[in-house]
């Protein structure tokens, strides 16, 4: 995993670090980054920081604008931060801030993870998408080790847990018993019957 993708992981990101990731930059050095004069700034972030202030602004952009304390009651800075808004503690809604790039033409970079791919028959979007062989597939892929029970006992076992996903349930909810026993049958690598005997 590439070390930006942990960024994934928030919810929330503050100004500084969101137009960092707009710019294709690692927010690791975001505290950093107000302390350089603009010219020694990454390339795209200063025009990223105002747009993303500026749809904080007008509510473009859910989040929280925080003002800067190192302003006194005349505007004048007393700090290092250029502007009367602190960008470290201004916070913008991740999820808020991709559909705000999408509205703006962004299609790629950090915010836009190539999607994974999908093998057709198992998108239920696609028109030949058949339920019981989705099921069968998901299932062998899930079961890589059946412990004590037999393939097929492990691969019914996870059918069973599964079935309202593919459409294998009857009107009360309950499992449809064939359906089970047909994607399983195809799922089984241990045709033989038995448990998966351990390597000597």
């Amino acid at each position: 995993m590439e070390s930006l993708d942990y960024w994934r992981l928030c919810d929330e990101l503050n100004v500084v670090e969101a137009a960092l990731l707009v710019a294709g930059e690692d927010p690791s050095c975001a505290e950093y980054t107000e302390g350089h004069n603009v010219e020694r700034r990454p390339n795209g972030y200063e025009a990223a920081k105002r747009a993303i202030f500026s749809g904080l602004e007008n509510l473009s952009i859910k989040g929280t604008l925080i003002f800067n304390p190192d302003y006194d009651q005349n505007g004048n800075n007393k700090g290092i931060i250029e502007g009367t808004i602190d960008p470290y503690k201004s916070v913008v809604n991740v999820e808020s801030l991709t559909q705000w790039l999408r509205l703006k033409g962004f299609t790629t970079g950090f915010f836009f993870p190539d999607p994974i791919a999908t093998m057709d028959f198992l998108d239920p979007l696609n028109t030949r998408y058949a339920p019981k062989l989705a099921a069968a597939v998901n299932a062998w892929q899930a079961v890589t080790d059946a412990g004590k029970k037999s393939p097929k006992q492990a691969l019914d076992k996870w059918l069973r847990e599964h079935a309202a996903e593919f459409g294998l349930t009857n009107d009360e909810g309950k499992p449809i018993e064939t359906a089970i026993e047909e994607c399983s049958k195809v799922a089984n690598w241990n045709v033989k019957g038995g448990a998966t005997k351990t390597p000597s």
